[in-house]
């Protein structure tokens, strides 16, 4: 990536986790057998946080190399040369998935 977009306020910039084609056993799996597939995404990276009403900086809660979840629908698609980001504002995101 030739240029780092560095997100402001509470925004956070992602890359979304391609799905499995394939299972375990070599089996090829049609897109319509993930009905209820996730939306996951790599925290690429965050702002600083949002400025209240009293001017405190409110922290953003995910942190870079998160594997977050992601709604459906939302956020700003960003192309940075060849790759495809998103950028979504922190309290859209929906939780952080862990291993």
């Amino acid at each position: 990536m030739a240029k780092r977009l560095i997100p402001l306020f509470d925004r956070v910039l992602v890359q979304k986790i391609a799905q499995k084609t394939v299972s375990n056993g070599g089996i090829l799996l049609p897109e319509s057998a993930g009905a209820s597939k996730l939306n996951s995404a790599k925290v690429i990276g965050v702002g600083p946080g949002k400025v209240s009403k009293n001017g405190n900086v409110i922290p953003v809660c995910v942190k870079e190399g998160d594997t977050v979840l992601l709604p459906e629908y939302g956020g700003t698609s960003v192309k940075l040369g060849e790759d495809e980001f998103h950028l979504f504002h922190d309290d859209d995101i929906l939780g952080i998935l862990k291993d």
